[in-house]
């Protein structure tokens, strides 16, 4: 029986979730049972940490680049994992790429469309029920809103700096976490950092900075930010 390829797809809402693996390892977990029991093959595996009312998803856009790139199939554990927006499902059904939502594994596109008009119905629900439930305080006398902020003081502006460079520090270490497995197999193939490069390049995977080209340097800045992340890691354990 041949093999079919698979890019996995997840999505968590918050950084919290994404940091913590709340949510993200129960996702994983199916799309794996699922693999073992359909003769898949994981190919690749794509995390988004995002809101689902969002349409400007990068990393899902990456996997259905990646699908079309390899001939996959989309896979992802749960139908509102993608949204619960029916004009996004519809771009993507109009995306050409076969996707499996493992919770509905024989559902066709019919019953996928149905289903998502069914869940943006429940997600303008509550959102008409919030609403509601807002003006009725506010009717009751509550003020709504954030308090007006105080100026910040240099010591917190220091700080705010300092929470600026770790957070694109762990950004940059989330995105190494990304590319790393697939890099240093290349790497540990005898492959050079410009063949790594065309190699990534021709399965669409992009860069840190969001664009689509890779280069021998923009390789070998990787893998100096993985030897500092392993490093911070091995500090930080002591």
């Amino acid at each position: 029986m041949a093999e079919n390829k698979f890019i996995a797809y997840y999505r968590v809402s918050t950084q919290r979730q994404g940091t913590s693996g709340l949510g993200l390892e129960a996702q994983k977990t199916t799309v794996l049972d699922y693999l073992k029991t359909s003769n898949g093959i994981l190919a690749a595996e794509f995390v988004e940490i995002e809101s689902g009312k969002r349409a400007d998803r990068p990393k899902l856009m990456d996997a259905l680049h990646l699908c079309r790139l390899t001939n996959s199939k989309l896979i992802i554990a749960k139908l509102d994992r993608l949204s619960r927006n029916l004009a996004f499902i519809n771009s993507l059904l109009e995306a050409k790429v076969e996707f499996v939502c493992v919770d509905l594994p024989m559902a066709n596109t019919l019953t996928i469309q149905i289903l998502a008009a069914v869940a943006e119905a429940e997600a303008r629900t509550i959102s008409e029920r919030t609403r509601a439930a807002l003006m009725a305080a506010k009717a009751r006398g509550v003020k709504l809103g954030s308090p007006v902020a105080k100026p910040f003081n240099d010591a917190q502006r220091r700080q705010g700096i300092a929470n600026s460079v770790a957070a694109r520090k762990t950004k940059s270490y989330k995105f190494v976490e990304d590319v790393q497995s697939l890099i240093l197999d290349l790497k540990a193939s005898g492959l050079s950092l410009t063949d790594i490069a065309h190699n990534l390049n021709t399965r669409g995977i992009k860069t840190a900075r969001g664009t689509s080209t890779w280069y021998a340097e923009t390789v070998r800045r990787v893998l100096n930010t993985l030897r500092e992340s392993q490093k911070h890691t091995s500090l930080a354990s002591w």
